[in-house]
């Protein structure tokens, strides 16, 4: 079955995505799909195992060191990268996604990473004899674990602090779930108008901002998949494997702690939002409570004989 180029980018593109992978992978990853999306041999995992191939490849030029090697080894991590975005687009594409496949790709993906870093910085100390490369491994590689580490740990919360509002929610009525869309559309589409024509000259962040969006390109620019890219693609082709690393892990610092505050700031707002949720639903349960006494109580009458009786 032949797609088009329109329908990959439809059916697998992400709304809004990293700018190094919406710049420079996309591109390239969905006229790949386009050439195997009819073999359906070609699966999810086979291009998970691909991509740790072509990873191992890198690994081999990084290992070597020299100024050529290095350059050689940035081209196969990036290469590694884009097989390994095709996988997901191949799942959601021909529907051949699997939970194994998931776990799988997360694994190799760590594996790739943390040996290229012991190839990168090792082959560094063997061809210049400077210790500072063993402890920049050490940061690379902590710092790659840790945002991965602390990304799960922050959507566990997340969805902890949902659920627990969720489940204080009335059941969902399906005609009212309709009715809420439409006004949802009528808001956006007013909204929408009154964006498309404001009454002053938006700021130069909200500009920004728009125009990152419209490209699919999300706000902030430096997120662990920039960070992968800086220290195994940037810091080789540059020759500045050090400098390169160090600038790339202080952004990914200065990313993380943005988020980090994101989720205490939610913390601090759980606590009065689930109150809230909580005196909403006894509220709600009172009524129904009520009825219920009130169905369950003894009538008490008098029979046609004038005798009293009770129900």
């Amino acid at each position: 079955m032949k797609v088009t180029l329109q329908e990959i980018r439809e059916r697998t593109y992400k709304p809004v995505d990293a700018w190094w992978t919406v710049l420079l992978v996309d591109p390239l990853a969905s006229r790949l799909v386009r050439l195997v999306a009819p073999y359906r041999w070609i699966t999810p995992n086979v291009l998970t195992l691909l991509a740790t191939v072509i990873g191992v490849g890198a690994m081999v030029f990084f290992a070597i060191g020299d100024r050529w090697a290095l350059a050689a080894g940035a081209l196969m991590f990036h290469l590694s990268f884009v097989v390994d975005c095709m996988d997901g687009k191949i799942a959601r594409l021909n529907g051949t996604g699997t939970i194994f496949g998931q776990w799988l790709d997360f694994v190799l993906d760590r594996v790739r990473v943390f040996f290229c870093a012991v190839a990168l910085f090792g082959g560094q100390y063997v061809q210049t004899d400077n210790v500072a490369y063993l402890w920049m491994m050490s940061v690379a590689v902590f710092l790659d674990l840790f945002r991965y580490l602390n990304g799960q740990q922050m959507a566990k919360v997340r969805r902890v602090m949902r659920e627990q509002i969720e489940a204080l929610q009335p059941p969902v009525d399906p005609a009212a779930v309709t009715a809420g869309i439409a006004a949802e559309t009528t808001a956006a589409e007013t909204t929408a108008a009154s964006v498309a024509a404001p009454a002053g000259t938006p700021s130069l962040r909200r500009r920004v901002g728009d125009t990152l969006r419209r490209n699919r390109i999300r706000t902030h620019l430096f997120s662990g998949i920039e960070y992968e890219m800086f220290v195994f693609i940037v810091g080789p082709l540059l020759g500045l494997v050090i400098p390169v690393t160090i600038l790339a892990g202080a952004g990914l610092l200065v990313f993380e702690l943005f988020l980090i505050l994101r989720l205490l700031r939610a913390c601090q707002q759980h606590p009065a939002k689930l109150a809230a949720a909580e005196a909403a639903f006894a509220a709600r349960q009172a009524p129904a409570e009520t009825e219920l006494i009130a169905a369950e109580m003894p009538v008490t009458g008098v029979s046609p004989t004038g005798v009293p009786t009770t129900v």
